[in-house]
């Protein structure tokens, strides 16, 4: 796999980080998963359960191992000093400071492994005025900007339904993280890796950004139409909703052909997209007047044909019956030595050669406590000495 011989620290809980190190472990790292020995992961008693097990932990903490480790004795930091020196990524998404406080700054960890590569999931960034204020994903769409584009105009600021700012920086984070490696072959260096759930909300703004910085306008919240484009949205079908996408003028006369509206290319207050922005709330209105005639799956054929962009709002049941979804293995089923089968969510990067698989299974917390240990070196009287006092 493509990060084997890869081994990973991971510190991380809740989602941001452990989004980010599912990745590294997916494509072949070998992740270890630092808890602390008396609770664990917090996400291990949040969600949905299966046979008692959750779920959303199961999803993001596939193909990882599990260390319990008091890191706030002496003996736990010297366990960790210890992994550090035969590892080649640490994360954590601690607070700025923390892992200095801990004795484990950046230089500390290059002085363990001149190579080491450290990345910090954070809220608001390593340094700066809001550097040290607790975040989580509601916080972050707040104050990136993201939830003042998201809804209706007549109503409130919306947040997304998922955590988005944990995934986004997460992945983000794995990104910088396969770079840093990269540049280490090159030159043999280590590196910090930085990203931040409200700087990664703040870079997926896109054009809404770009408009404001040359327009200087705050830009509208549009609901479901484009803030660009026109028409765009969801339109009523007999039995229920349809989104359209024509992005464009070629995919907006598609569209006209394929619901019998040829006449409005010539209609005054719809001749270039920034009319029909203009007159959206007409020109809606039209393609509703005839979408309302047919259900949908009549619509998602015939306009699919007509090859405009459009699709069906699923809802989850639907999402995971759907025949792309399922050929794309976006739910996979996972074998847990105590909890059985388990339903988890697939892997989104596709490998042809050597593809993304569970090759281990969510672990129990400390599952793996005593062979790390043992690969560390402590004999079985360390580790039972460890045990009572309760560093593991």
């Amino acid at each position: 796999m493509q990060l084997e011989g890869i081994r990973v620290v991971d510190l991380t809980r809740i989602l941001s980080g452990p989004f980010c190190s599912m990745f590294l472990a997916d494509m072949g790292a070998e992740v270890i998963k630092v808890e602390d020995p008396e609770e664990g992961d917090p996400v291990r008693r949040q969600g949905a359960a299966v046979d008692g097990y959750s779920l959303y932990f199961a999803t993001f903490n596939r193909n990882k191992r599990s260390l319990t480790l008091d890191l706030r004795s002496e003996a736990g930091k010297d366990i960790l000093r210890a992994l550090i020196r035969r590892a080649d990524v640490v994360v954590n998404n601690y607070r700025p400071g923390v892992m200095d406080r801990m004795g484990f700054s950046r230089a500390d960890l290059t002085a363990l492994k001149p190579d080491i590569i450290s990345c910090h999931v954070t809220g608001f960034g390593l340094s700066g005025p809001y550097a040290e204020r607790p975040s989580f994903d509601f916080i972050a769409q707040a104050m990136s900007g993201f939830m003042s584009v998201n809804g209706f105009a007549d109503g409130p600021p919306l947040r997304a339904g998922p955590p988005i700012s944990d995934l986004v920086a997460g992945q983000q984070a794995a990104m910088g993280i396969l770079a840093a490696l990269v540049r280490r072959h090159r030159t043999g260096k280590g590196e910090e890796v930085a990203t931040a759930l409200t700087d990664g909300m703040t870079s997926m703004l896109a054009f809404l950004a770009t408009n404001y910085f040359a327009t200087g306008e705050l830009p509208l919240r549009t609901g479901n139409d484009h803030a660009l484009a026109s028409p765009y949205g969801l339109f009523e079908a007999a039995d229920g909703q349809i989104a359209v996408a024509p992005s464009n003028d070629t995919f907006y006369f598609k569209l006209l052909d394929a619901l019998g509206l040829g006449h409005l290319r010539e209609h005054p207050d719809y001749l270039t997209n920034d009319l029909r922005y203009a007159h959206r709330r007409a020109i809606n209105g039209e393609i509703d007047a005839v979408t309302r005639t047919r259900p949908v799956a009549h619509w998602i054929d015939a306009l699919n044909r007509a090859g405009v962009p459009c699709g069906k709002v699923l809802d989850m049941r639907q999402v995971f019956d759907d025949p792309q979804t399922r050929h794309q293995q976006m739910r996979i089923t996972i074998e847990h030595p105590r909890h059985g089968r388990l339903d988890v969510l697939g892997f989104p990067v596709k490998f042809t050669d050597a593809p993304c698989q569970v090759h281990r299974p969510p672990p129990v917390l400390g599952a793996d406590t005593d062979a790390i240990l043992g690969e560390l070196g402590f004999d079985r009287g360390r580790i039972a000495a460890l045990r009572e006092a309760r560093v593991v």
